[in-house]
């Protein structure tokens, strides 16, 4: 019997180059947008223009990469950055919220040939340990036959586990020996390069979910909590069969809120140091927690002493690793969070008599709601965030997305924006402030039908403000709300602390000149308006909304508004 040695000598080739292996192998994914700053492989930018994909090109490496972080966010599809050399410290600088977050970004960078390396090359260090910390795959593509399986692998890792950064980098400076070079393949083989399959979605074995069902049902009083490894299709209606068929309530991490509608009758709020008090006291008197698809990090969980200790732990994640990393007293379930609640759901199982438990946490949220509407519907001029993020709710179509910046932005949102429609999401950035309104130009790019809200802080533009000419330059139809209190706000609380009974110049630390960002809105030639009157905020974002078009909204209120701490138990 003869082996075969692969494809007959006559078969036919296929020759091209490395810019177009890159830019058909980008296409494949359905990805109409890539953020790059100049100068990064030129001639792949070409290819990918004839392939219909824009090339959005930012005033920052980190802008450029949380725009490729919003547009995967938003689009479910790999995000795609790239910069040159001297550019590679900041674009991986861009990549940690993406990380924290498990957001599949792919970053692409050129580099110098190795016969430059270690001989202080101009504007040259090595790349590999920037990206060590950020990625969770790195590879150098020195040669045009590593690029068939280097950039496959590289957009293969991203996608596939625990979502997360990869990185190229690519020989020649700006990339350009790779892009240059031919591939000459069989024509099938070249085929197979490019053909690329989604990985079947992992499910929890049958022996796993009889043991986790039988936990469940021994619970008197369990509370599910999902984080944003739980973003991906099919997750609301899973959350909702579970919840209903189970009689659970649900809460989440900040950047899982918009998993499930706010007003569904068994959502319960967020969790963490960032929750309203109510959430947590309440989650402490869980007998049962179920997180699924969350990190159970030092945030959500008040450094792990809520819940405490001894609490049963179900946990579920597509990561094996994940499962009881911080809390010992737990049983895993290794899938896809939304598969795995789809299972639950139907395995069923005994429901005990869980009203009273579903009372207590719904009345919980209800008293905390009626505590806080003297700050929700205040009069007060400057005008209380509270009241802004609340009205904010009033003004968001049914497929609305709201992209919030970390700190007191994510804090106002998570406690008093609701998401009533099941058409609604919410994205936060995971830690990096200054993340929402670049990211929130690459969301509004991968949704062009649905509006996107960025809700940011006067502090947090700051870092970005260039990218309004993007904004401009792509007639991006986003609007910008500005919590604009001149002030870094979650900094100012700890500064008049540290300067109780001190001398000094406390405004150094954490205030700003007055600026109407309308108005600095206006310079570039995009609409804005500003907002002095409480009762002014839900026409005037309606109308942003209603312009189509990029449109800035500066909010003028109170630097001195501060939420009310998270609850905690006693040490």
């Amino acid at each position: 019997m003869e082996r075969s040695t692969g494809p007959l000598p006559d078969s036919k080739k296929t020759s091209v180059s490395g810019a177009e292996f890159i830019a058909s192998y980008i296409a494949s994914f359905g990805i109409d947008h890539v953020f790059f700053v100049d100068a990064i492989l030129r001639e792949t930018l070409v290819e990918l223009e004839k392939r219909g994909i824009r090339r959005i090109l930012a005033h920052s490496e980190k802008a450029a990469a949380y725009m490729a972080d919003g547009y995967a966010r938003a689009s479910g599809k790999p995000g795609v950055c790239m910069a040159q050399s001297v550019g590679a410290a900041n674009l991986a600088s861009g990549l940690q919220d993406a990380f924290l977050n498990r957001t599949p970004v792919i970053a692409m960078t050129g580099r110098k040939n190795p016969i430059y390396q270690h001989r202080n090359a101009y504007q040259e260090l090595p790349h590999a340990p920037m990206y060590a910390a950020v990625t969770k795959f790195h590879a150098d593509v020195a040669t045009i036959e590593q690029a068939p399986y280097l950039v496959p692998q590289a957009f293969r890792e991203a996608m596939s586990g625990t979502r997360r950064p990869t990185h190229l980098d690519f020989d020649g400076y700006r990339g350009a020996d790779i892009e240059t070079a031919r591939l000459m393949l069989p024509e099938d083989v070249y085929r197979q390069f490019l053909d690329h399959r989604a990985p079947a979605t992992p499910e929890a074995a049958r022996a796993d979910l009889i043991q986790a069902t039988a936990i469940i049902s021994a619970a008197q009083r369990p509370m599910l909590v999902l984080g944003v490894g739980a973003s991906e299709p099919g997750i609301g209606d899973a959350v909702r069969a579970f919840a209903d068929t189970l009689a659970i309530p649900v809460a989440t991490s900040i950047g899982g809120r918009g998993l499930i509608e706010t007003s569904h009758p068994k959502h319960f709020g967020a969790l963490g140091a960032y929750s309203a008090p109510y959430a947590n006291e309440v989650l402490y008197e869980a007998d049962l927690v179920i997180y699924a698809g969350c990190h159970v990090c030092d945030q959500i969980t008040c450094d792990w002493s809520n819940p405490h200790i001894g609490t049963r732990i179900l946990q579920i994640d597509v990561d094996p690793a994940e499962l009881g990393r911080n809390y010992p007293n737990t049983f895993g379930l290794v899938g896809s969070p939304a598969r795995v609640l789809q299972q639950l759901a139907a395995a069923g199982g005994i429901v005990p008599d869980r009203s009273a438990w579903l009372r207590r946490c719904a009345d919980a949220l209800r008293c905390w709601r009626e505590s806080a509407a003297s700050l929700t519907t205040s009069l007060a001029t400057p005008i209380r965030a509270e009241r802004l993020a609340a009205e904010l709710s009033e003004c968001l179509p049914e497929t609305a997305m709201v992209v919030a910046d970390t700190g007191f932005s994510a804090i106002w949102t998570a406690q008093f924006t609701e998401f009533r429609f099941p058409g609604q999401n919410y994205l936060r950035a995971a830690g990096s402030l200054g993340w929402a309104f670049p990211a929130s130009i690459g969301a509004q790019l991968a949704v062009p039908r649905r509006p996107v809200i960025c809700f940011t802080g006067d502090g947090a533009l700051y870092y970005h403000l260039a990218e309004l000419e993007t904004m401009k330059r792509w007639n991006v139809p986003l609007v910008v709300v500005v919590n604009n209190n001149s002030a870094l706000g979650q900094g100012l609380r700890s500064v008049k602390k540290l300067y109780a009974g001190r001398d000094g110049r406390l405004a150094d630390l954490a205030l700003f000149g007055q600026v109407d960002f309308a108005r600095v809105a206006e310079v570039f030639g995009i609409r804005g308006a500003r907002v002095e009157q409480p009762q002014d905020i839900i026409p005037t974002i309606k109308s942003a909304l209603a312009a189509g078009e990029p449109f800035v909204v500066d909010v003028v209120t109170d630097p001195d508004c501060n939420p009310e701490p998270p609850w905690m138990p006693a040490p």
